[in-house]
């Protein structure tokens, strides 16, 4: 998938990263913890998508410019990942998940078995020195 491609929409994951870390989120008490992720809008990039759902679920305003392709092996219908940068270091005060379901995490200690493909081979590659 390419970036300009539009997102036909389907669901999107966020990959946003800051520092050696990635923002998880939850969406209940019991619910496991992932990536941001949620449906494009009519016409709506896979990297807009991504920055619309960070913002909307934690606050932070992200850049979603790197799109993740699937690692060799995966589905190329695979739920596309954009990797997304940090453009704020504090939220803003319209997030829909209250702070106690947001969450960074060092690469390190992300449940790297719970992360789509992708996703993991980015973190990896990425780890801070």
């Amino acid at each position: 998938m390419t970036f300009e491609r539009e997102a036909d929409g389907g669901t999107v994951r966020a990959v946003a990263v800051y520092d050696g870390r990635l923002l998880l989120v939850t969406q209940g008490e019991g619910a496991a913890w992932t990536l941001p992720s949620g449906a494009a809008q009519p016409a709506e990039t896979p990297g807009a998508t991504a920055e619309r759902v960070v913002h909307e679920l934690t606050g932070y305003l992200v850049d979603g410019t790197e799109p993740l392709g699937p690692p060799e092996g995966e589905s190329p219908d695979a739920v596309p990942a954009v990797v997304c940068q940090l453009l704020t270091d504090s939220p803003s005060s319209g997030a829909s998940l209250p702070a106690g379901q947001i969450r960074w995490v060092s690469f390190e200690d992300a449940e790297q078995d719970t992360l789509p493909p992708a996703v993991r081979a980015y973190l990896q590659g990425h780890r801070p020195v």
